[in-house]
C-alpha cells in the first residue's frame, strides 16, 4: 500500500498564521501537524508516500524533507492551484501506479491512528472504503448514508438537509479502481474534481463501497479554537521528563515536559505542559494545557490553555487563556499588567495589552 497526503491548501480560517506558514504546519504539542499525520501512515508500514503540494512546497519540504527521517520515502507532487481532491489522485497516477493507497488529508488529527481502519480495508479490499464519524451537524461536512450492511450507498457533499449524522473524517483507502472513477467525474459546482463525486460514481457503478466508523478523536485543524482542542487532548498523554534546567525556586506540578536546553527559573508549571528546547520560563505560571516552542521566552507572565510557536516572547501578561502566539511574535504590557487576554497573534507581530 501506498498513500497520498495532501497538503496543498491555503488555510483561509487559520489566516494570520496561515500568511506566512502552511495550515499543515501548525505545532500541536510542539509537533506539527502533517508530522502526526506521517506518522500514523508509517504506522501502517507503508513505505512510500505522495505528498502533494502547491505553493508553498518549499516549507513543507523543509519539515519533511526526503522521508528517511520518518523511515519512509516520501516524493513530492506539485498541484498549480487548488482544483479538487480528486483532481490530486489524477496528478499523483503515474507514482501510484496499480498500487492500493490510503488518501489523507494534510490537516486533520486523529491521534488514535487508523490502523483498524487499514486492517479493514486489506481483509475485505472494497474498490473504497471511506472513514466516517457520527456529528451533531452534518451539514458542514461531506455526509454518507448507508446500507442495512454497512455498504455505502450515497455521498452528498454539505446537504442542507442530511439523511445521516456520518460525516467524512478526510481519509480514504482506494484500490485501483478508483482511478476509471477520476477520469470520468467532471468539476462539481465549485470548479473542482470532488473525490466524493469519484466514490459517488463508483457506488454508481456497482463497485463495492464501505464506511469505517471512527469512534476515537478526530478534529479539522482549520480553526484556532480546533489547534487548542488538540493541544488539549495530545498533552493529556504526555508524561513528564525534565531534561533542561529547573532551578530550586521553581515548582512542576503534574505531567511537565522540559526539553534539554530548556530553563524554568522562579516559575510553577502545572501541567500537562511542554517546555521546547531553548526556552526560558521566569518569574512566570504555565498551565495547564500549555505549549511552549523552541526558543521561546516567558517572564513575569501566567499563561493556561494556549500555545507558542518558536521564538514568541510573552511577558507581563498577568493572564493570557485559549491563545495562539505566532512564531517570533512578541505580546507585552502597556502597563503594569494585562489580565484575562485571549490572543491570536501571527509570526513576527508586536502586540501590545493595555492593563
Amino acid at each position: 500500500m501506498k498513500a497520498l497526503v495532501l497538503s496543498g491548501g491555503s488555510g483561509t480560517r487559520l489566516r494570520p498564521f496561515t500568511y506566512s506558514m502552511p495550515k499543515q504546519l501548525i505545532p500541536v504539542a510542539n509537533t506539527p501537524v502533517l508530522v502526526h499525520v506521517l506518522r500514523n501512515i508509517i504506522d501502517l508500514g507503508v513505505t512510500e508516500i505522495g505528498v502533494v503540494v502547491g505553493d508553498r512546497a518549499a516549507e513543507i519540504e523543509a519539515v519533511v524533507g526526503d522521508g528517511s527521517r520518518f523511515g519512509t520515502r516520501v516524493t513530492y507532487l506539485r498541484q498549480d492551484a487548488p482544483r479538487g481532491l480528486a483532481h490530486t489522485v489524477a496528478i499523483a497516477r503515474d507514482f501510484l501506479g496499480d498500487d492500493d493507497f490510503v488518501m489523507y488529508l494534510g490537516d486533520i488529527m486523529l491521534p488514535d491512528g487508523i490502523a483498524d481502519a487499514a486492517a479493514e480495508f486489506t481483509a475485505r479490499r472494497p474498490a473504497a472504503q471511506v472513514l466516517v464519524h457520527k456529528v451533531a451537524d452534518p451539514r458542514a461536512f461531506g455526509v454518507v448514508e448507508l446500507g442495512p450492511d454497512g455498504e455505502v450507498l450515497c455521498l452528498v457533499e454539505k446537504p442542507q438537509e442530511p439523511r445521516s449524522d456520518l460525516a467524512l473524517c478526510g481519509v480514504y483507502f482506494f484500490t485501483s479502481a478508483v482511478h476509471e472513477a477520476v477520469a470520468s467525474i467532471a468539476p462539481g459546482p465549485r470548479g473542482e474534481l470532488e473525490i466524493t463525486d469519484a466514490v459517488q460514481w463508483l457506488v454508481s457503478a456497482g463497485a463495492p463501497v464501505r464506511a469505517h466508523h471512527y469512534a476515537g478523536y478526530w478534529k479539522d485543524t482549520g480553526r484556532v479554537e480546533d489547534v487548542l482542542d488538540c493541544n488539549r487532548y495530545l498533552l493529556d498523554a504526555v508524561r513528564g521528563s525534565v531534561a533542561g534546567h529547573v532551578d530550586e525556586g521553581s515548582e512542576l506540578v503534574g505531567p511537565v515536559v522540559v526539553e534539554e536546553g530548556a530553563r524554568i527559573v522562579r516559575s510553577r508549571i502545572t501541567g500537562p505542559v511542554v517546555v521546547g528546547s531553548g526556552s526560558v520560563v521566569q518569574d512566570s505560571h504555565l498551565g495547564p494545557y500549555i505549549s511552549v516552542g523552541r526558543d521561546c521566552l516567558v517572564a513575569g507572565s501566567r499563561l493556561e490553555d494556549s500555545i507558542a510557536l518558536d521564538g514568541a516572547s510573552v511577558t507581563g501578561i498577568r493572564s493570557l487563556r485559549h491563545s495562539l502566539i505566532g512564531r517570533s511574535a512578541s505580546v507585552g504590557p502597556t502597563g503594569d499588567g494585562a489580565d484575562h487576554v485571549r490572543l491570536v497573534v501571527g509570526d513576527h507581530t508586536r502586540v501590545e495589552v493595555a492593563s
